[in-house]
């Protein structure tokens, strides 16, 4: 699927080419007017730095190794300014609620060091990300304002192949821009991740319509503009949308924690080819296989066996491999589900409890969790000897930042991944547990002093709270 491409803005000339279909509505214009105003323009920076190297004077070369000149040498390069180079991208989003919750693509702010949102009357904003889901390609932002126009959600579910879709959004940069279609296809699978259930739309998509609403006829947003199909980077008038009903699945996760954690069996699958069938003696090829069963899994705890054949999770019928991990992830954790399956020809039904799908930057036992009056917008973990010789620290001590979460305070102090905090506000941090002792002491409004090491520079800090706790 080389030829799948997300929706940033790149230049290119385009001429559309179309047709219409004789029972096309007489018009859009009612639509396109009562959604414009939720409809939102995001524009992102993402701040690179690089030090600038500045030649030596001639006939000085690098000092030879082990001399006294090295530490000098080190010092001088470590410490030479750097040029911050800035990277733009331009995207789409909708208002899902008044109080300025804005839904777009992962892909649109992701990296991002700084998101603003441009409103239909040219106004601006600054948005915080509140939390993403990369495998969906999902973000969710907030602004600080109240008294929004929200769009009405529909049910993707209800979309038939042929009825009318209409893109709006800002292809190109070119704001407000309608597109009008059919669904061409339902539950494309194109690759971009174990979560492929895409609406296919012939509606003009375009970079720059990423994060973007379709709408239905009747003006109910039924998925999220996400990526097209062409060689040239333009519409070729295939264009992929995200159900908003999968996409509605993970909105209220977001909001509360910022990431998602998904359901799992523990299973491996696979497609039932003909073979399988045949030998299997099944009536057909509809289900998913599995070839192998994770041990200690809830799949194992519960008695699913290698070699059979999921045909059914609670109820609803699994035509291919691909379906399951789908219908699975709509689950929470905990939750128990009705699992339908064929084994040595016979037709079963197990209950599974489903367990949590682990987060290798999530799921550290000894991790700090921003559970505080102030959020960061970080994890970190211990640091190791072995952490401590990959990231090339001098410090022996601290707590190293494993992840950090987009627009929050951490973030914005430029605070990077793989940076050891080894001190803040004057105090020394030893592990995790100290760091979270300090943290439990922040309040909102501070500024905090943190001292870093970044691969054995000396980095400072300012980390400045919101005046307010994070909701």
């Amino acid at each position: 699927m080389s030829h799948i491409k997300r929706l940033f803005p790149v230049v290119f000339l385009i001429t559309l080419w179309g047709s219409q279909a004789a029972a096309m509505p007489e018009s859009f214009a009612d639509l396109a007017a009562a959604q414009a105003d939720s409809v939102v323009n995001i524009s992102t920076t993402q701040h690179a730095k690089k030090r600038v190297q500045q030649g030596m004077p001639p006939g000085l070369g690098s000092p030879h190794s082990g001399t006294p000149f090295d530490e000098f040498f080190n010092d001088f390069f470590r410490n030479m300014p750097q040029q911050q180079q800035e990277k733009h991208a331009l995207g789409t989003g909708f208002i899902i609620s008044d109080d300025g919750y804005i839904v777009t693509n992962n892909h649109v702010v992701d990296g991002a060091d700084e998101v603003v949102v441009k409103m239909r009357d040219g106004t601006e904003h600054e948005a915080k990300v509140i939390g993403a889901d990369p495998k969906l390609d999902v973000a969710l932002l907030k602004l600080n304002t109240k008294g929004l126009k929200a769009v009405k959600l529909g049910d993707s579910k209800k979309l038939r192949v042929g009825d009318w879709v209409v893109a709006i959004g800002n292809p190109f940069g070119l704001e407000q821009t309608v597109t009008a279609g059919i669904v061409s296809a339902k539950g494309r699978v194109i690759g971009s991740g174990p979560y492929d259930d895409f609406i296919q739309t012939d509606a003009a998509i375009n970079p720059g319509n990423s994060g973007g609403p379709l709408f239905n006829s009747r003006g109910e947003v039924v998925g999220i503009n996400t990526a097209i199909f062409s060689r040239s980077g333009g519409n070729n008038g295939i264009g992929f949308a995200i159900p908003i009903n999968l996409a509605r699945s993970v909105l209220d996760e977001l909001r509360e924690t910022g990431h998602v954690t998904r359901a799992r069996l523990g299973v491996h699958i696979t497609d039932v080819d003909k073979e399988t069938m045949q030998a299997l003696k099944l009536k057909n090829r509809k289900g998913a296989l599995v070839p192998q069963v994770e041990s200690g899994s809830a799949a194992d705890k519960a008695g699913i066996h290698p070699g059979d054949v999921i045909v059914s999770i609670d109820g609803v019928l699994i035509d291919k491999a691909h379906d399951l991990p789908i219908r699975v992830a709509r689950h929470t954790p905990g939750d128990k589900v009705k699992i339908g399956l064929i084994r040595d020809g016979k037709l079963k039904t197990i209950t599974v409890t489903v367990e949590a799908m682990t987060d290798p930057d999530l799921a550290k036992s000894e991790t700090y969790k921003d559970t505080n009056k102030v959020r960061l917008g970080m994890l970190v973990e211990n640091l190791t000897p072995e952490l401590a010789t990959r990231l090339q620290t001098r410090v022996k001590k601290g707590a190293v930042v494993k992840k950090l979460q987009r627009g929050m305070p951490a973030a914005r102090a430029g605070i990077q991944s793989g940076d050891v905090i080894y001190r803040v506000n004057g105090k020394n941090v030893n592990d995790v547990k100290s760091f979270s002792k300090l943290a439990g002491k922040f309040n909102p409004g501070e500024v905090l002093r943190v001292m870093l090491d970044r691969r054995g520079d000396q980095v400072f800090a300012l980390i400045k709270l919101p005046k307010a706790a994070d909701k």
